[in-house]
């Protein structure tokens, strides 16, 4: 079985030395592969190791980045995890139909936006903490500035409100365009990179692998961005 989680605090070779060498006595472990730049510590073990085996007797220089976030051998099928994310898109689908029927396309679009970062910034409010660090796995902006992470369920929270109510749409639009443009760019480098690891969308409290649904959901928001825009 494969855990793959991230550190920070890595500034050189003799840091992965130390670090292979750390867990390399853990029990279990059979193999420890790791990335100077990223931060990224791929863990080889017989079985499941807790984060407070994974922390225990690090030293203060270092500190995990995040929870593992994916292993290895699960038995669960991709279509079960990722059924809550079809669930939503269905609901969200469902209702900016019955605006099209009731009313334009364009209404139908803004309240699908709307709907999409109100309900998916309520699964990251379950854990604040713990999203920031996940996010910044593979969203550009959040690699790059640590504190937008942070405030990233907030601006989706003003977003839905402000599509819904219709304030501004044309800003709203181009804002839309640089924060999922941003996250849709790493989650391709991801998928490219075959990079395992948890996708953030849906907060931490659900475990979503990052696949070619997280793709596609940023897809259709960005296909709607630019339609009402160009």
């Amino acid at each position: 079985m494969k855990q793959i989680f991230y550190i920070d605090g890595i500034t050189c070779m003799s840091c992965v030395s130390k670090l292979k060498e750390f867990y390399a006595e853990k029990q279990g472990v059979t193999e420890v592969e790791i990335e100077k730049e990223s931060g990224k510590v791929t863990l080889s073990a017989n079985q499941k190791l807790p984060e407070a085996t994974l922390s225990e007797g690090l030293a203060e220089k270092y500190t995990l980045k995040a929870l593992p976030v994916f292993s290895e051998n699960v038995d669960v099928s991709k279509w079960k995890q990722l059924f809550p994310l079809f669930l939503i898109g269905a609901y969200l689908f469902a209702f900016s139909g019955y605006r099209w029927a009731t009313s334009s396309l364009e209404d139908a679009m803004l309240d699908f936006m709307g709907g999409f970062f109100l309900v998916f910034s309520f699964f990251k409010f379950l854990d604040l903490k713990g999203f920031a660090p996940s996010f910044a796995m593979y969203d550009l902006i959040a690699k790059k500035l640590p504190f937008y992470g942070k405030v990233y369920p907030f601006l989706e929270v003003v977003l839905g409100a402000l599509f819904i109510t219709r304030f501004e749409v044309q800003i709203l639009l181009y804002i839309t365009l640089v924060i999922l443009g941003s996250t849709t760019l790493g989650v391709i480098r991801s998928l490219l990179d075959k990079r395992k690891i948890q996708c953030a969308c849906l907060g931490t409290a659900l475990k979503l692998p990052m696949t070619e649904a997280t793709f596609i959901e940023n897809a259709v928001m960005l296909a709607m961005t630019f339609y009402m825009l160009f």
